[in-house]
Formats: structure tokens, C-alpha cells, sequence
């Protein structure tokens, strides 16, 4: 079993890197990518974690990409080099992100569910604060009565507390993981909430683009959606991921080392990004 998107508290997962490491160990995973929101500040401590264990450990980083109606990530996974440019990018998107959180507890307040950045990121505790801690806020505050109806109600993309943050054009993130030694993957393309036909026609410009990858299997999605995704990237020539997205407590919903329809991730997808 592996696992090629996951998160820690490097950004807005649960645990530690090395605490990462030592729960994919104990669920006997053979290989780990750690794609945090923004930023590789985790892989040192990851890939020291990993060291003389079964456990390969894949550097990886999620970047989020300008794109409407629904929401793009870009995955880049088996980065070579993690200075110069990567970094420079990233930690401008990541500084972003406070300005961003900032702007989202002025609507909370504004619609009656006051919380302040210090209690926003004592619930973010050794992470990086972002919208799972303000769900989880929410549902303190008696808003919702889960997270993930925090996000359905008013955090996601058009919802009433969403606010936008600042991205990067799909050439400039592709150009800076390739730039790492990186490989460009399109991850949960179903969130961009297209129709079939654009997304389609977006994988074509995708493939001329020199993107190399589609994760066509994520937990939110349901099995038959995955694996027609799966057929359409295949018949264009991309290299083909698996994921679980995994956060830790703040999304209980994903399993380590498992993806859409509660299937385990082989091996297999080790080749898929030449391992």
C-alpha cells in the first residue's frame, strides 16, 4: 500500500511529519508522498523520520492553481530540489494565507459566529491554520454540526464566508515544480465541478500544456466518477495517481493509505510517477 497526497502539520494536517511518517509505518504503507498546502517546510523532518525504515518517503507539495467555477490544486510530486524558485513562490502563497484566514473570521463575525485568530490557531495548535480549523470553529460555535457541513454551508467556493487567496496560473506552478525536478499532476480534477465535456476538453490542453498526471482516484469522489477519469486520462497519455488526501482528526473521513470507495492504493502507483 502507498499513499501519493498527504498533509501535516506543516500545513493544515494534524500531525507532526514524523508523526506522519510513523502512523504509515504502522499501517504498513510502502511509500509516502507529503504534498502539503504551500509549502515543503515538512519533508526535512519527514525524510529524517523515514530514514532506516521500510518507508520511501516522496517529496510532494499542493499548490492552488486561479481557476473558476470549482477549485484546482496541482500536485507535485518527487521533487529533486526544494530551494530557489519553489521556495520563493511558496512562501509568498503560504504568507497568504493568514491574510486570507484573517478576511474569513471578518464574515464569521460580521454573520453573528465571532472567533479571533488566537483561538484560530490554538485549534490549529502546531499547524498551520486554514479552513478545516475555522470548520472546526464553526462547529464549536453550534453554526454546523460537522465540518464538512461547514464547508457545504459556507466555506467552500461560493459560499457565504468564502474568501479567495492569492494563486498561481497553472504554467507558472507546472514550470516551478518542473523547475524542482518535480512531476505536475492535476489532483481531485472533480473539484473543479465541470462538465465531462470541459474536462475533456481541459486534459487536452492539459497534455499540451506538459502536465503529466491526473489523480484520478480521492476519497470524496464516488468509485465509478474515478475510474471514468481514469479512462479519459489514459486515453491522452497521462500518468495516472491515487491518493487519500489524508489531514488527520480534522478530516476523520480520510484513511491513510486509502481512496474513493474505501479502496487501498497499490503499489502499482509507485510506477505511474517512476518509482
Amino acid at each position: 500500500m502507498v499513499d501519493l497526497h498527504s498533509h501535516s502539520t506543516a500545513s493544515d494536517g494534524s500531525y507532526s511529519p514524523s508523526a506522519l511518517v510513523g502512523l504509515a509505518l504502522e499501517r504498513g504503507l510502502s511509500a509516502l508522498a507529503l504534498t502539503d498546502h504551500d509549502s515543503v517546510a515538512g519533508i526535512p523532518e519527514a525524510e529524517s523520520a523515514a530514514t532506516g525504515t521500510p518507508l520511501r518517503l516522496i517529496r510532494g507539495v499542493e499548490v492552488e492553481i486561479a481557476f473558476g467555477p470549482g477549485e484546482f490544486h496541482l500536485l507535485g510530486l518527487r521533487l529533486e530540489r526544494l530551494g530557489g524558485e519553489l521556495e520563493y513562490a511558496l512562501g509568498r502563497l503560504f504568507r497568504a494565507r493568514d491574510v486570507r484566514n484573517g478576511r474569513i473570521l471578518d464574515r464569521m463575525r460580521d454573520a453573528g459566529f465571532a472567533a479571533t485568530m488566537d483561538e484560530l490557531r490554538a485549534v490549529a495548535g502546531e499547524g498551520t491554520a486554514g479552513r478545516p480549523h475555522i470548520a472546526a470553529l464553526l462547529v464549536e460555535r453550534k453554526a454546523v454540526r460537522t465540518r464538512q457541513e461547514a464547508f457545504d454551508k459556507y466555506l467552500a467556493k461560493g459560499r457565504p464566508f468564502y474568501e479567495a487567496k492569492d494563486c498561481l496560473e497553472l504554467a507558472d506552478a507546472m514550470r516551478i515544480v518542473k523547475g524542482a525536478g518535480g512531476l505536475a499532476v492535476v489532483a481531485h480534477p472533480l473539484s473543479l465541478f465541470v462538465s465531462w465535456g470541459r474536462l475533456g476538453s481541459l486534459m487536452d490542453e492539459w497534455k499540451a500544456l506538459g502536465i503529466d498526471g491526473i489523480e484520478a482516484f480521492h476519497p470524496t469522489a464516488k468509485i465509478g466518477h474515478c475510474r471514468r477519469v481514469e479512462k479519459m486520462a489514459r486515453e491522452r497519455g497521462f500518468r495516472v495517481t491515487a491518493g487519500s488526501d489524508f489531514h488527520g482528526a480534522i478530516r476523520p473521513d480520510r484513511k491513510l493509505g486509502r481512496t474513493a470507495g474505501n479502496l487501498a492504493i497499490g503499489d502499482e502507483y509507485l510506477a505511474e510517477i517512476g518509482l
